[in-house]
């Protein structure tokens, strides 16, 4: 396949190099080059073009791989020069809503934009590092990485926007339960009782995530003012140890929350499920 690459930064020069490997014939574009893309373009005696151009013309693919901020400029300089039905897929760090945009207007000029998430480090791993994408041609998007040996995650029937938004949440999850577990280990090492620590937990380890995270959610919007206090015991146990919390204050504030909703506005039934919970939750939060 011909295939374009904008932006020859780590993500850009990772996926040439696999493409490249594979047998493709790339394009390959980068506003401000740095000696390392000077030196790929030149070990494959390619022209390293400094915006897209009428060198764009027959491509089947873009790939997208500069900043969030350059990502919807890209979409519209290459807008002029892609035929119908070319693949163009974003690896950008781009917002949800800005790649919702991207998407209309790649849909208004006739060429398919795919929503590409990077999962992992790609100084890691390299093309296997896991990607997830959204957009009618993601399929598509796949088979061309499985070529690179690359690994693709359809989302199924979603639109642009969905992968990017699924990695943000994921950051949410992974990054907040990063920041609990230097405070949780911290406290433990101190005290010396690490190891005995990892066995009280033994029950949460074997319990499957999905439950897990479900139980805390649908039981939290029933105890949130009693856990609340729980919070705020804990929080005095580690000023207590010289290790004042950062992450707890936020905590506790979210259990307060909760708990002045239960006051304005009680559940209507005794034991939601998660979905329950999670409407009663998002209710009660526009009404306030």
């Amino acid at each position: 396949m011909r295939i374009a690459i904008v932006g020859m930064g780590e993500v850009g020069r990772c996926y040439a190099k696999a493409l490249y490997a594979a047998g493709h014939e790339l394009i390959l574009c980068e506003a401000f080059p740095s000696p390392a893309a000077r030196e790929l373009a030149s070990q494959w005696s390619l022209e390293l073009h400094q915006q897209p151009g009428v060198c764009f013309e027959n491509v089947h693919w873009v790939f997208s791989c500069v900043t969030g901020a350059q990502a919807l400029a890209v979409v519209e300089q290459v807008a002029a020069f892609l035929d119908a039905g070319t693949g163009f897929a974003d690896l950008t760090t781009a917002s949800p809503e800005t790649k919702k945009q991207a998407f209309a207007t790649a849909l208004a000029a006739g060429f398919e934009y795919v929503d590409v998430a990077i999962m992992g480090a790609i100084s890691l791993n390299w093309e296997k590092t896991p990607l997830l994408a959204a957009g009618r041609k993601a399929a598509d998007f796949r088979e061309v990485l499985l070529t690179a040996n690359g690994r693709v995650q359809v989302i199924e029937g979603a639109s642009p926007g969905a992968a990017i938004s699924l990695k943000i949440l994921r950051s949410i999850f992974t990054k907040g339960m990063e920041a609990l577990a230097v405070e949780l280990l911290m406290s433990a090492e101190k005290q010396g009782v690490r190891e005995e620590l990892y066995h009280q937990l033994k029950d949460i380890d074997e319990t499957p995530l999905r439950s897990f995270i479900d139980m805390l959610v649908r039981t939290h919007v029933i105890h949130a003012k009693r856990r609340a206090h729980e919070v705020h015991d804990a929080r005095r146990e580690l000023d207590g140890q010289g290790l004042p919390s950062l992450v707890l204050p936020g905590v506790e504030e979210r259990f307060n929350a909760t708990a002045a909703l239960l006051e304005r506005r009680p559940l209507d039934v005794d034991n939601p499920d998660v979905g329950q919970a999670l409407i009663w939750l998002l209710a009660a939060g526009d009404a306030t």
